[in-house]
């Protein structure tokens, strides 16, 4: 099957370069800027791989929701098999995408949109058609955990941890995305449209760790626990799914605690095989160009869809869910919380507070921003 590549960045690359050795698998030509066709293989129009009737299959790794979404669209429209590395175009667009693949009786596929290299999705795909799959999630964004294993582990400060990621090319210039929680928010709720045929888009919470600092780690540190940032997922009792992102703090021995420098760690947990764990590279050029060889194998293997039939946009409940928060703010609002203790020195006062719901505690921490005041906040023990 010969393969069309959308984009000839970093994963552009390494997908054209590794179509060149796969078995059933063909290079096909590349789309690149206008100005930028400087080989034979390249191309600057959609169209003329829409109309090239070699080209059975079509992979996207451009990134971003437009053009990226007309591109797909044209492509399935045109019979060709699609697959993808773009989570901010699945989370977007991905019912729409299934809808169309649908229709013209081709593949649409996108494991790599979710941990790289690791085979979360893929196996989360399969496991949902003969298990019941209880909760899911993980650490998903390897910028961020290297810039937590950094703080936690070698003592940076939470600037030098984000130059030092953007150094080794972990961290984007604009590193908003992954330090806000928005790139692993948008994982969890692939994710939870394979798990569970919801693909949440309203009722999203996401923290982040912008508002971490060195004396927070110190703290917390001292107490034996280390913070990781956890997407977490699953399903309600009224069959409504929860979808949210937020720092965590574990004790030793949690297995996200020994996952270092920028790998992921997904997991999900099935009612009759249990909890399952995959970690490994969750970006980059060869795991991410790997991920995509895969999703176009199984499309040989007769694969045609990672959603079911019934998978609609949904609004994520995150009120049920109830945990313990430790959390960092000034002494003047700390009355704002319920605590179950509380330690203050210098006007900063370090809470835990009494169990609330998930939606309550990101409720609160944007009333308490709003009004002026600065805070961390974490769950305790995921």
């Amino acid at each position: 099957m010969k393969v069309a590549v959308l984009g000839y960045g970093v994963v552009g690359v390494g997908v054209y370069e590794m179509l060149g050795k796969a078995q059933g698998l063909e290079q096909g030509p590349v789309l690149v800027r206008p100005g930028k066709a400087d080989a034979p293989f390249k191309v600057t129009s959609i169209e003329e791989i829409c109309a090239d009737p070699s080209v059975g299959a079509v992979a996207e790794v451009m990134g971003g929701v437009s053009p990226a979404f007309e591109y797909a669209a044209a492509a399935l429209k045109a019979g060709k098999h699609f697959v993808t590395s773009n989570k901010a175009l699945v989370a977007a667009k991905g019912v729409e995408l299934k809808a169309l693949a649908e229709e013209n009786g081709v593949a649409f596929l996108f494991s790599a949109a979710c941990g790289g290299g690791v085979p979360f999705l893929h196996n989360l795909s399969l496991a949902r058609r003969s298990d019941r799959i209880q909760s899911l999630g993980g650490i998903l964004n390897g910028t961020t955990n290297y810039m937590l294993d950094a703080m936690q582990r070698l003592g940076m400060d939470y600037g030098q941890a984000l130059a030092d990621a953007q150094r080794l090319g972990y961290a984007e210039a604009d590193p908003t995305a992954d330090v806000s929680g928005l790139d692993a928010l948008r994982k969890i709720m692939l994710a939870c449209a394979v798990a569970y045929d919801r693909l949440p888009t309203e009722g999203l919470l996401n923290e982040g760790i912008e508002n971490i600092t060195a004396a927070d780690v110190a703290h917390f540190r001292g107490r034996g626990y280390t913070c990781r940032l956890l997407a977490r997922g699953g399903q309600n009792p009224d069959g409504s799914v929860y979808a949210f992102v937020e720092p965590v703090l574990l004790r030793e021995g949690a297995a996200e605690c020994s996952v270092l420098e920028n790998y992921n760690l997904a997991r999900y947990e099935g009612a009759c095989a249990g909890p399952m764990v995959f970690i490994g590279q969750g970006a980059g050029r060869w795991p991410t160009a790997s991920a995509v060889l895969r999703d176009l194998s199984c499309i040989l293997q007769g694969q045609r869809a990672m959603l079911g039939e019934s998978c609609r946009q949904a609004k994520a409940d995150n009120a049920a869910l109830e945990q313990l928060y430790y959390v960092r703010l000034p002494e003047a609002f700390a009355g704002r919380l319920e605590a179950e203790s509380a330690e203050t020195e210098n006007g900063v006062a370090r809470l835990i507070t009494k169990p609330m719901s998930v939606l309550k505690m990101h409720g609160l921490a944007r009333e308490i921003r709003a009004a002026g005041g600065e805070l961390f906040f974490a769950s305790i023990g995921g």
